[in-house]
């Protein structure tokens, strides 16, 4: 994890991942249990910064969240950005990122071609 005294060189190149639209959440067809993960770089704005939102992802949503980097200091008033990389079904990851999108959290993905992720 980085913390606000490291270098931004470290975390991947925003330009790696696209913004999400809600149209780019893939709709699963039910009963599809097989596990899958993806991976995507959120931005919190500040006024979460007391709630739970990764730990909803874990609790409400049923996910395994695995932290690739993320900014975010101790006493700061900005936005705190997170790479996650997501495992679960494509349930449970629709679900999340449902969740996500309705806190009006940006999502980003790191693939130009949102049908072709692995969610």
């Amino acid at each position: 994890m980085l913390d606000q005294n490291s270098s931004k060189s470290e975390f991947e190149s925003i330009d790696n991942f696209h913004k999400t639209q809600e149209s780019d959440i893939p709709h699963t067809e039910s009963g599809d249990s097989r596990p899958t993960q993806t991976r995507i770089r959120i931005r919190v704005p500040k006024e979460y910064h007391q709630e739970p939102v990764i730990s909803n992802l874990i609790s409400e949503h049923g996910l395994t969240v695995n932290f690739n980097a993320a900014l975010l200091g101790v006493k700061t008033s900005d936005d705190g950005w997170f790479d996650l990389e997501l495992n679960g079904t494509s349930q449970q990851i629709e679900s999340a990122l449902i969740y996500l999108n309705d806190l009006d959290v940006e999502i980003w993905s790191n693939s130009n071609h949102p049908d072709e992720e692995t969610w």
